[in-house]
């Protein structure tokens, strides 16, 4: 399967799902650490992709969404951002709400 094809289906078959470098136990940078940290704080499951483990997607996921760094955080199959955007929505108080949004949206 093409690798744009692959990040496409794990957009849109998770409502919540953060490319990053490592995992969330064991975040391999500090963005990704903090990004991770601030979807745990909303008490909502999230995927994961490792990209540090998966060429492919490291090297084509910022032709995605035309967005060049990792972390990246898609809710609903949309990019809202990375490690800023995600940490200023969680401490803004509107991180958690969405994600209990998408997440009760996946389960209908």
């Amino acid at each position: 399967m093409d690798v744009m094809e692959r990040i496409r289906q794990q957009v849109e078959q998770n409502p919540i799902v953060i490319y990053m470098k490592g995992t969330p136990q064991m975040p391999m940078c500090g963005f990704s650490s903090r990004t991770a940290q601030a979807l745990a704080n909303c008490g909502v499951e999230f995927a994961y992709v490792n990209v540090l483990t998966d060429p492919e997607i490291f090297e084509n996921l910022p032709r995605f969404a035309n967005w060049p760094t990792f972390p990246q955080v898609y809710v609903n199959g949309e990019l809202i951002g990375g490690c800023d955007i995600t940490v200023e929505m969680f401490q803004k108080g509107e991180l958690k709400p969405m994600l209990e949004a998408a997440v009760a949206k996946a389960a209908s």
